[in-house]
Parts: C-alpha cells; structure tokens; sequence
C-alpha cells in the first residue's frame, strides 16, 4: 500500500462497500418501520455478494503483500523495509476473517447472538486497521504522517460507530455515520495516493525521494512542510464538507423516492382489502427481510430463512 496503486486500490474497496451501504440505509431506513443497521447487506441474487467481495479483496491484498513485494527474507526473517507489508497484510487479514466468520455465523450461530458477534467482528478489523496505522513502521513523520493521521480519524469513527451498533441497532444515525466513515476512509486513502505520489499534485517545496525502497514526499525547508500539513488540513476539511453535503442530498432523494413508493403501496393494499382483494406487498422488493415485516414486529429477533437480519430487537 506505499504508493499511487495501494492507496488507490484500497481506497477503493472502502469506497465502494460505503456507498453499497449508505444506499441500503436510506433505501431501509425509507421503507420500513423496523430499521435496523445491517453490518452486511444480503441480495437477491447472491445472499453472501458482499461478503464474498471482501473476501475478494483482502485475499488480492495479502498475496500482493506477501508474494509480490517478498518482505521475508532467504533466512526467514522480516526484512527492516517490507515491514509495512506485513502490517498492511495483517490488516488485510483481519477483514478476511470478519467476511468469513460473518458466513459462518449466519449459517450457524443462534440468532439472538448473531448479529453483536458480526459487528464486534468488525469492529475488530477497524481496530487493528487503526492500531497498525497509528504505530506504523513506516516513516509518517512528515507530510504524509499528516494524511496518515487524519486517516486514522475516520477509522476511529469505523470502530467507536461499529460497536455503538451492538446496543443500538435501531439507531439509523449511527448506522448512516458508520457507512459515511467507511466511504470516507476510501475518499481519503485515494486522495492520499494521487496527492502525494503525483508530482503535479505534490504541495510547493516539497518533492519525491527514493528511500528505503519506496518513494516518500520530502519538503526543502520547514516552511514548506509546515505549509503541505496545513493544506493536507484543509484538503481533509473540504472532502469533509463536500462527502457531508452529498450524503445528505442522496438521503433527501432517496428517502422522497422509496418513502412515496411505500405511501403508493400502502394506500393500494387498503384499496385492494376495500375490493375484497387480500392482496399485500412486501415493502422492499430487494431484500426478503421486508417480506415478513407487517408480521414479525412483536417477536425479538427473526431469522427469516436464509436471509440475514434481525427482525426486532430486546426493547
């Protein structure tokens, strides 16, 4: 993950899974009366989807880590230089073992401790993600200590809203902030790869050196450096802004799509009862869980088949 490639490739993989969930959320959130924040999200098509798309990625992750940068050396040892690697695999890692244990919970773990295991599992990952990043071995002292850092705070946002989800699994804000923070963390880490390993990109007085077998930004005075902090501050204030205006945008147009579309429906089962038609609707066509809504909601915990969700929580 130390240049252009990693960062943006990572970044990424955040990017995609934040979006996947900030659109179920609101689509959720819009449809039913018994929202609940899912840590992963089941389809139609592929129960597992987005799971298996983890496990995707971290595995590509953890074999470019290991075999294609070859940190271990002929005696056995780690070498001084390819540490990152290892610790960039080991996070890789982690996330592996949440999307496989997330499966295996579902197929096998009684329901009623499903769903907090599956989000400590997570939260684990954003941990060691945040842990490693924190004490890295690589130098991040200088300009990209600075992006680096303010990384850390959207991973530090992951793990405090993940395991906020274990006693609060109602609570839409704290799902939405959980799904903002992962999609931010992908903002982030491709704004790192391109503005500071793209020479055009890279802040006056500072320029790219070759150290330790990679290429690190380095300033020619400390004005400059202090000058390239400050502007990665800034940077991180704007996307900020931008990702928190967006969000709320999409909430508002997604909320008057599905939200209009659960009235039209409602209004149409009481019509068809007024018919004499028995007619019902499940309100979310994409997820079975919406299926057994309108008969569920007294029960604590529902594991609907093979669909993962719970139904209602211990009030």
């Amino acid at each position: 993950m130390g240049a252009l490639m990693g960062h943006v490739a990572h970044g990424s993989m955040f990017l995609v899974l934040g979006m996947w969930h900030i659109f179920h959320d609101i689509k959720l959130h819009a449809q039913t009366p018994n929202y609940i924040a899912l840590p992963w999200v089941p389809t139609k098509k592929s129960r597992y989807f987005e799971l298996f798309f983890i496990m995707a990625c971290t595995c590509t992750s953890i074999t470019t880590e290991l075999l294609i940068y070859l940190p271990i050396d002929s005696d056995g040892t780690i070498h001084a230089t390819h540490l990152h690697n290892i610790e960039h695999a080991s996070i890789s890692l982690t996330f592996l073992v949440y999307a496989t244990f997330a499966i295996i919970l579902d197929k096998f773990a009684p329901n009623k401790s499903q769903y907090g295991l599956t989000l400590l599992l997570g939260a684990t990952g954003f941990f060691q993600e945040l842990i490693l990043f924190h004490f890295h071995s690589a130098d991040h002292k200088g300009i990209e200590g600075q992006y680096h850092h303010l990384l850390q705070l959207s991973m530090f946002v992951s793990f405090v809203t993940t395991l906020m989800g274990i006693a609060h699994p109602r609570s839409f804000c704290i799902g939405f902030v959980r799904s903002l923070s992962v999609f931010f963390q992908g903002v982030w880490f491709i704004s790192i790869g391109f503005l500071l390993w793209i020479p055009n990109f890279i802040p006056k007085g500072c320029f790219l050196n070759w150290e330790e077998g990679r290429q690190i930004v380095r300033c020619h005075s400390d004005e400059a450096l202090e000058r390239a902090k400050s502007l990665a501050n800034i940077e991180f204030c704007w996307y900020l802004i931008l990702v928190t205006i967006v969000s709320v945008c999409l909430y508002v147009y997604l909320t008057k799509i599905y939200g209009e579309r659960v009235k039209y429906r409602t209004l149409s089962k009481y019509k068809g009862q007024e018919d004499g038609v028995g007619q019902e609707d499940g309100v979310d066509e994409d997820f079975e869980v919406q299926k057994k809504v309108k008969h569920e909601e007294s029960k604590s915990f529902d594991q609907m088949g093979k669909v993962f969700v719970i139904m209602d929580m211990t009030k």
